[in-house]
């Protein structure tokens, strides 16, 4: 959505609307392009040709927009910075684990992308200095809205293919899995050497020690149920970032600043064990990332 101190309105020619327009598709092109490389370095493939299937149909919204350009008087091509809307969001997709991602995720990032540029041209026709703007920012919105409801519709059944292939994570399942994600990077520090490998270490210690606090003193909140794929509990970065979110999940949760404390002092424990495991080549994390 267009921020407080823009205003979109501004754009005093149809040329400098499609030109923006035009813009706006190529960062999604970009951006789904960037998505797919990244899914395919990362041997998921499956992900990769959602992503592929994405670009192809970013690029033909954007051909159409190129049409409309030709149609009309010759095009600027460029549009003043002070108007241009960076619309576009991976939402993180672009650096947390393949194995956090699913189809149902990628549509839905889709989806709210549309939806935000959606937003932006109906917000661009209310404010149009001329009916010739707002005629054509109504016909940018139709296409998105159409783009929305196709994407919703793969969502859905993006959704339905996957709700039976995922494992539910109580807050009583969460001690094994630390217990889990220190023999992961117990195995990394043995392969690792001086200040790294006892960093390491204790981050090692760190997750077997959490396991043992809850076997102890379990989280009030039995009723976290965090969904995630089998796969994810598999290798250490999805299953580091697996627990961060359940501890997040409970922290948002809590009934009481003490269970809120002990979640969150978890999460960042979690948090810089991430950023520790995102310095290594991926060579070194013991089935990658």
């Amino acid at each position: 959505m267009p921020s407080v101190n823009r205003e979109p309105w501004e754009l005093s020619t149809l040329e400098d609307l499609l030109s923006l327009a035009a813009q706006m598709e190529q960062e999604a092109i970009d951006g789904y392009v960037a998505l797919a490389d990244r899914m395919r370095e990362m041997k998921r493939p499956d992900l990769a040709e959602i992503f592929e299937s994405l670009v192809i149909e970013e690029k033909s919204h954007l051909a159409k927009v190129v049409d409309w350009q030709e149609a009309g008087p010759r095009p600027n091509r460029q549009v003043v910075s002070g108007n241009r809307e960076e619309l576009f969001d991976d939402e993180g997709a672009g650096t947390v684990a393949p194995d956090m991602l699913s189809a149902y995720r990628a549509f839905s990032m889709a989806v709210r992308n549309e939806e935000r540029a959606f937003v932006f041209w109906t917000y661009v026709s209310a404010h149009a200095q001329s009916d010739e703007i707002k005629s054509a920012s109504e016909r940018m919105a139709g296409e998105e809205l159409g783009h929305v409801a196709k994407l919703r519709r793969e969502r859905r059944l993006a959704f339905h293919s996957e709700r039976d292939k995922m494992l539910t994570i109580g807050a009583v399942d969460i001690a094994p899995l630390e217990q889990r994600l220190a023999l992961h990077v117990q195995s990394i520090a043995a392969n690792a050497t001086g200040g790294e490998s006892r960093e390491l270490q204790s981050l090692a210690q760190q997750s077997s020690e959490r396991a043992e606090s809850l076997r102890k003193a379990p989280f009030a909140s039995a009723s976290l149920s965090l969904r995630s794929s089998p796969s994810a509990i598999e290798r250490v970065m999805p299953l580091c970032e697996t627990l961060a979110e359940c501890y997040l999940d409970i922290g948002a949760r809590a009934t009481s600043d003490e269970e809120a404390n002990r979640s969150n002092s978890f999460a960042g424990q979690l948090i810089d064990c991430l950023r520790v495991l995102r310095s290594l080549p991926p060579s070194c994390l013991s089935g990658g990332v």
